[in-house]
């Protein structure tokens, strides 16, 4: 018997197979995942792509179910003192790592002082701002150990903020996984590789193929191993969402990360129940930069613009995807707040043309001295082609003349942060929490994220109001009043809500559509008959 026990150990389930050799190998979940993800750290991981596997591998003290549902993680229960300023969370019995050590409350909130360890730099740092001193520490203008997290004892971990916030929704980010530190010691950057990452989810991390695939496999130390029904994930590397869907199309794949731009009668005809679209926590807007002529100071020309674009052609005809028009920054489906709009969102379109040729003329501009302008975007046929349709209305309308400018991503990004020489840009916000200041905040600094020079006290005051709200209801309203005086001053131009858009094999279980499209590997499993 003992003899037994220590083969198995050493050889595993392929001896296994091979003594059974009836037993069929579990079926593998193959999904596109987008592009190479940037990294595995998960303090650093600041895109979908690496946010997608961390999900599988890491688990915070809140997680998400199949709907998106804030749910226990590492944390069993959680409570809030009355002041809504100190969150204390009570860890499960027996967390463990996936190497077998134990993990316990005093290796979480070392974890969190190296996520913000000013050499860190992660990149979602800023979105903790109200846990105390967490910015000082970032900036390296305090100490790690004045973050306001700390470990009373081996199973509790306390939070304390300087204002409210929404703190369980923010630890389902991938920073507030609990990396393994003496793996980072030893390996540095590299801990993150096969055979040295260490996590605490439902999957650990097998192999990864550069620029091909990563493979995850199950956790048997994961505190609700029996629960995952999928015994292996591989994540695909599909930047080019055309040749996902030939790959999905061809039996390759089971679940895509995008669907491209085509015709929905002819998608629905092709893939039937297949293709899910979903409202998806996000608002596409062109920004408008505040610092440099000829929209400085000229808000009846920021009107006119907004005024001129035909939302709802864009939708039917541009996007064409399920995308909803949006006349507001914040994305409706957050669970009590009520999205603001802009002053003209009832208007018809028609209407809305005819104030927009009267702003233009008062703006000082006509068909002998008509306004030319630079829209810039990130290189992409979906964006060449959404520049294109509101160019083709500037110009029909009120006879603007738009230099389109298409950009490298980098490029791009690197221009829209500095404000210095764009003029109309494309801009946009994807919820990383179900939460109106995630969409909003921005606005209220001169930080990074800032891309149109946005400055108003009043907006910052009614920000501060939301902070200091002593109520989830009052700290709404607040934010609501904030989102009405950023739209009537036109900063911005909002085009769209985002849709999800997948391709999900009839053969899957499990597959939840939901506000922030997370879907976790954990809540999938195969049909009965799936081959």
């Amino acid at each position: 018997m003992a003899r037994t026990t220590s083969v198995l150990q050493r050889y595993g389930s392929a001896l296994l197979l091979a003594l059974l050799p009836w037993a069929v190998p579990a079926r593998t979940l193959e999904r596109g995942n987008g592009p190479e993800p940037s990294t595995l750290d998960a303090h650093r991981c600041q895109e979908v792509a690496c946010g997608n596997v961390l999900r599988d591998l890491y688990e915070g003290l809140v997680t998400e179910d199949a709907h998106g549902r804030l749910i226990p993680g590492m944390a069993q229960r959680w409570t809030l003192s009355p002041d809504g300023r100190t969150w204390t969370f009570h860890l499960r019995d027996g967390l463990r790592w996936s190497n077998g050590e134990a993990l316990d409350a005093p290796q979480i909130v070392a974890s969190f002082r190296r996520a913000f360890a000013p050499a860190t730099a992660a990149p979602f740092g800023e979105l903790f701002d109200a846990l105390l001193n967490a910015q000082a520490v970032q900036a390296g203008k305090l100490p790690l150990t004045a973050l306001g997290v700390s470990a009373p004892d081996a199973r509790t971990v306390v939070f304390r903020l300087q204002r409210s916030a929404s703190l369980p929704a923010l630890l389902t980010l991938p920073i507030a996984f609990p990396v393994y530190l003496p793996a980072v010691q030893r390996y540095g950057a590299q801990h993150t590789r096969p055979g040295r990452l260490v996590s605490n989810g439902a999957y650990r991390l097998a192999a990864w193929t550069p620029q091909a695939n990563l493979l995850v496999e199950k956790n048997p130390r994961f505190h609700d191993a029996s629960g995952v029904a999928i015994a292996q994930v591989r994540f695909h590397v599909t930047e080019d969402a055309a040749a996902e869907l030939q790959r999905y199309a061809a039996g390759d794949l089971d679940l895509t990360e995008v669907v491209p731009p085509q015709p929905l009668t002819a998608l629905r005809a092709r893939f039937g129940t297949q293709l899910r679209l979903s409202p998806y926590l996000g608002a596409f807007w062109l920004g408008m930069n505040l610092e440099r002529e000829p929209l400085r100071d000229t808000p009846q020309l920021r009107r006119a613009l907004a005024l001129a674009i035909d939302r709802d052609l864009l939708a039917r005809h541009v996007t064409g995807l399920g995308e909803t028009p949006a006349y507001g920054i914040v994305p409706p489906g957050i669970e009590g707040y009520t999205p603001a709009a802009t002053p003209w969102s009832k208007a018809t379109q028609a209407q809305r043309e005819a104030q927009a040729r009267a702003l233009y003329r008062a703006a000082g501009y006509s068909s002998e001295r008509p306004l030319v302008i630079e829209l810039r975007y990130n290189t992409s046929t979906p964006h060449r082609r959404l520049a294109l349709a509101v160019a083709a209305m500037w110009r029909q309308t009120l006879g603007v003349q738009v230099r389109l400018r298409n950009e490298e991503w980098k490029v791009f990004v690197q221009n829209r942060r500095q404000r210095a020489i764009t003029q109309v840009f494309r801009g946009g916000w994807i919820g990383d929490v179900p939460d109106a200041r995630n969409f909003l905040a921005a606005f209220g600094s001169d930080g990074p994220l800032n891309w149109t020079g946005y400055d108003d006290a009043g907006f910052r005051q009614r920000l501060a109001r939301a902070d200091a709200a002593a109520t989830e209801a009052a700290r709404n309203a607040w934010l609501h009043a904030a989102e009405t005086r950023l739209l009537n001053a036109d900063a911005v131009i909002p085009l769209y809500y985002y849709t999800s858009k997948h391709l999900v094999s009839d053969e899957l279980r499990g597959y939840e559509a939901n506000a922030l499209d997370r879907h976790a590997s954990r809540w999938l499993s195969f049909g009965e008959g799936a081959r």
